[in-house]
């Protein structure tokens, strides 16, 4: 796996506010999408915030990952800490600290926003997980209490049939449970997906975070 002064200097579509104070939502695509994708969800979203789409670092099926996996919603460990370290690289640059940030991450990006909030929760005011799990046995604390506080929406579909249904059940108890965040979640009679609810109700707890 590449090291993070290897990869390319990450592919990045903004919308919204310009300032650079302005509260930072980052937007972290599919695995096999693009950033170019995942910034229609914006219009979905309130105005005020500064949005990002990045593109992930690995090329793969015509599109983009942020990790190598062990199988569907497993990351490789190693490959996993590298491309957190890239983002971070990235992030650290765009929003020193101080800067609000949230993720908000769809299916592969779902899991790369959950590794980077478990690894260090005080350094995000928030995180959006839909249609994906966390990145459980992907080198990053899992432990009860880790999220104490931290604002995570979650929204899954009842008929997705591309994440493992026990890894979708699992990061739920988690999020809504042991971790102790403080956690808005929705499941609806959708595939792998977001349904056009979960957008609605995701557009307003941003509002809230960002507030």
């Amino acid at each position: 796996m590449s090291a993070p002064d290897t990869f390319e200097a990450p592919t990045v579509v903004t919308r919204g506010d310009a300032d650079a104070e302005a509260p930072l939502v980052v937007l972290l695509h599919g695995r096999g999408s693009h950033e170019r994708e995942i910034i229609g969800l914006v219009d979905l979203l309130p105005e005020g915030p500064a949005y990002a789409a990045v593109r992930a670092p690995i090329a793969e099926g015509g599109g983009y990952a942020w990790f190598a996996n062990r199988g569907i919603g497993r990351p490789v460990p190693e490959s996993l800490r590298c491309t957190m370290d890239w983002f971070r690289d990235w992030l650290d640059a765009v929003a020193p600290a101080g800067r609000p940030v949230v993720l908000i991450g769809f299916s592969g990006g779902a899991a790369f926003a959950g590794g980077l909030l478990l690894d260090e929760p005080a350094r995000f005011v928030g995180a959006a997980l839909l249609a994906g799990t966390l990145p459980f046995d992907g080198g990053v604390p899992a432990t009860p209490g880790r999220l104490t506080g931290s604002p995570v929406f979650v929204a899954q579909g009842d008929d997705d049939a591309v994440i493992p249904r026990e890894l979708l059940d699992r990061t739920w108890e988690y999020l809504t449970g042991e971790s102790g965040a403080t956690a808005v979640a929705r499941r609806d009679p959708v595939g792998h997906e977001i349904a056009r609810e979960a957008a609605i109700e995701l557009g307003k707890w941003l509002g809230d975070v960002v507030a």
